[in-house]
C-alpha cells in the first residue's frame, strides 16, 4: 500500500466560512474537526455554530465563530475528532434490522456452525412460525458446493426454514419450505433464476435470484409491529455506526410509508435517500405525483427506482460475457431481456427518476451501459445522475462508458476484501483486472459513491474506508493488499462516504461536509483519522452521533 500525505488547504485556526445572519443555537468548541469544502480540499476547524433547524452558520476558528454566535449553548469536545455524518450510498434498513432481529449466520464458519445456530434459535422460536435468518455463505464454509434442504431438515423439520445467502441473491429452505411453496422436480427454472438440482433433477434446497421468489411469495408478509421493530434497529446500528445519511436500495409502499410516519415524528435518526424496488405495482402508486425530493426538514426522498440487470458473483448468478472459470458451463444469469430492461428503465426515466441499476457481472454492466447510452438522450435526463450499483465485474473496454455516459458507479469497498477468496476463481486473472477498480474510475474522473450493501456486509463504513485504502481485511492480508494498484488515497476513500455519496443523491447541496448553510449532521470518533495508520482504520468507534444539530447517539469511549 502508498501511504500519501494528507494536504491540508487551511490551518486549525483558519476560518472555513461563515454564513449570513442567522442566530446561533448551539456552538461546538475544541473540536479537532475535519471536514471537505466545495472544492473537495480537506480542511480543518475548531469550532462550528449552528442553529436551532440543525442548518451550519460558521465553521472554522473557535474566536471568530465565537463572535457571530452570542448567547450561543457551548458544547466542549475537549480536542476529540469531528467528522461530517458518513454516507451509505448503498444499504438495505429493513433488510439489516432484520439481519439484527433475527437469526445471523454471518459468523459461522463451518456447515456444522450453521445448522448449530439454526438449532439454537429454532429452539427460542413458537412451533408454528417459519424461521428466518440471513448470512450464510457456503465459500467461508469450505464446503465447496451448496448446503442441502436434507442438511437443514435435520435442525429443523417441524416448520418451514427459510435462510438468504449473506448477498441476498440465493435462499437456502427446508423441506417444509419447498412444499409450502410447491417446488418439486417439475417445476421449471424461472427467468433470471435457478432451482439447485442433485443428478435426478430434484431440487436440493438452494434457489438462486430470481427462483427464491417461489419461496418468498409463501413467506408470511412481515407485520407493522415486526417492520417497526426492524427499523427502530436498523436506526439505532446505523446512529452507532456513524452513518447519518444511507440510500436505501429498493423500497415498496409499506415501507415508504413507514419511513414518512417516522420522519413525522421526529423519530427517523438518520435521512434517508429511497428507491422504489422495480417499476412495477408499486412504481405505479408511488411515483403518481413523480419523485420525492425532500420531505421533513429533507429527512426523507423517494427519486429514484432500483433496477437489477443480474445477481451475484460469490452464488454464481452474476452475468458474465465469458463463462465462468471455475464453471465452464455457466455465464450467470440476466435477468431480463433487452427490451425488457430498457422498457424499465425508460419508464422510470420518463417520470423523471434517477435509475439506479444493480449489475455485478461484466455482461449485466455491458447491457445496462447499452441502455443507458440509448435511453439518456432519448429521455433527456443526463442531469439526474443515474447510477450503476455495485459495477462490480467490468469489461476493461466498458470502464470509459461509465464516464462518456455520465453512469455514477456505486460501489461498496468491502466487497473487494469480501470476496477476494473466490473472485478471481470465478473470473480468471484476465478479467479480474476490470474488478473492484476504483483506481481506473477515479483516474478517468468518474465520482464514486461509496456504500456497504448492508446487511450483506457490516454498515460500519470505517470498515470500507480500510478497505479502500489498504485493500486488505482485517487480519492484514494479503500483506501487500489485494491488486493494491485499485486502492484509493485517504482523501479520496472519506470523499466517497461523504461528499461524493451525496452528489450521488443530489444532496450535495444539504450534507456531504461541513459547511455554513449546510446541516450540522456530524460525528465524534476516538481517534485522529488522518493521523492513525491506515491499518487500523477498522478500529475506529464513534462516540457522538448528531443529525441536523441534534444528538442522536452518545456513548463513553471504552
Amino acid at each position: 500500500m502508498r501511504l500519501r500525505q494528507i494536504p491540508l488547504q487551511c490551518s486549525l485556526l483558519a476560518a472555513v466560512g461563515f454564513a449570513g445572519l442567522a442566530h446561533a443555537d448551539t456552538v461546538i468548541d475544541r473540536a479537532n474537526g475535519y471536514t471537505l469544502n466545495t472544492k473537495g480540499d480537506l480542511v480543518q476547524f475548531e469550532s462550528m455554530a449552528f442553529d436551532d433547524k440543525g442548518r451550519i452558520i460558521a465553521v472554522g476558528a473557535a474566536s471568530e465563530v465565537a463572535a457571530r454566535a452570542p448567547g450561543a449553548k457551548h458544547v466542549d469536545l475537549h480536542g476529540q475528532t469531528v467528522l461530517p455524518g458518513l454516507i451509505d450510498a448503498h444499504g438495505h434498513v429493513f433488510g439489516l434490522g432484520g439481519m439484527l432481529t433475527q437469526l445471523d449466520l454471518s459468523a459461522t464458519s463451518s456447515l456444522a456452525d450453521a445448522l448449530k445456530a439454526i438449532g439454537q434459535y429454532a429452539a427460542t422460536r413458537s412451533a408454528g412460525d417459519w424461521l428466518h435468518g440471513r448470512g450464510w455463505n457456503q465459500e467461508n464454509w469450505k464446503l465447496g458446493r451448496f448446503p442441502t434442504a436434507a442438511e437443514l431438515d435435520a435442525v429443523v423439520s417441524d416448520r418451514p426454514a427459510w435462510l438468504q445467502r449473506v448477498d441476498g441473491h440465493a435462499g437456502w429452505a427446508n423441506s417444509r419450505a419447498l412444499a409450502a411453496a410447491g417446488i418439486t422436480k417439475a417445476t421449471p427454472d424461472p427467468v433470471g433464476g435457478r432451482i439447485m438440482r442433485d443428478a435426478e433433477g430434484n431440487p436440493t434446497g438452494v434457489l438462486v435470484d430470481a427462483a427464491q421468489e417461489l419461496v418468498n411469495r409463501v413467506v408470511p408478509r412481515l407485520g407493522e409491529e415486526e417492520a417497526r421493530r426492524q427499523l427502530d434497529a436498523a436506526l439505532g446500528e446505523m446512529a452507532r455506526v456513524g452513518l447519518t445519511s444511507a440510500h436505501d436500495a429498493g423500497i415498496g409502499v409499506a415501507e415508504d410509508r413507514l419511513y414518512r410516519d417516522y420522519a413525522d415524528h421526529g423519530k427517523l435518526t438518520a435521512r434517508i435517500y429511497a428507491m422504489i424496488g422495480g417499476t412495477g405495482a408499486d412504481f405505479d402508486q408511488l411515483a403518481k405525483n413523480g419523485p420525492l425530493k425532500s420531505y421533513a426538514g429533507d429527512m426523507y426522498a423517494l427519486a429514484a427506482v432500483k433496477l437489477y440487470a443480474d445477481g451475484a458473483l460469490g452464488s454464481r448468478g452474476a452475468a458474465l460475457i465469458q463463462p465462468y472459470s471455475d464453471e465452464p458451463a455457466s455465464h450467470g444469469l440476466l435477468f431480463h431481456k433487452n427490451a425488457e430492461i430498457d422498457a424499465m428503465m425508460k419508464k422510470a426515466m420518463q417520470k423523471g427518476y434517477q435509475v439506479n441499476v444493480h449489475a455485478i457481472g461484466d455482461a449485466g454492466n455491458r447491457q445496462i451501459l447499452d441502455t443507458f447510452a440509448k435511453e439518456i438522450p432519448a429521455t433527456k435526463t443526463g442531469a439526474l445522475r443515474h447510477r450503476i450499483e455495485h459495477a462490480q465485474v467490468v469489461a476493461l473496454a466498458d470502464l470509459p462508458r461509465f464516464k462518456s455516459i455520465g453512469i455514477i458507479p456505486s460501489m461498496q469497498p468491502t466487497h473487494a476484501t469480501s470476496d477476494k477468496n473466490m473472485a478471481e476463481q470465478r473470473v480468471g486473472h484476465e478479467r479480474i483486472k476490470g474488478a473492484y477498480a476504483w483506481r481506473t474510475f477515479l483516474q478517468q474522473g468518474s465520482r464514486i459513491a461509496c456504500g456497504s450493501d448492508f446487511p450483506v456486509e457490516s454498515p460500519n463504513p470505517f470498515y470500507g474506508i480500510h478497505a479502500a485504502v489498504t485493500r486488505q481485511d482485517h487480519q492484514g492480508q494479503p500483506i501487500a493488499g489485494w491488486y493494491p494498484e485499485q486502492e484509493m488515497s485517504l482523501k479520496e476513500a472519506f470523499r466517497c462516504f461523504t461528499l461524493d455519496a451525496a452528489y450521488a443523491g443530489h444532496q450535495e447541496n444539504n450534507v456531504g461536509s461541513l459547511e455554513p448553510g449546510k446541516y450540522a449532521d456530524f460525528i465524534v470518533i476516538d481517534r485522529d483519522l488522518f493521523k492513525m495508520s491506515p491499518y487500523d482504520i477498522y478500529q475506529t468507534r464513534v462516540l457522538q452521533t448528531w443529525v441536523a444539530g441534534r444528538p442522536v447517539l452518545q456513548q463513553d469511549g471504552r
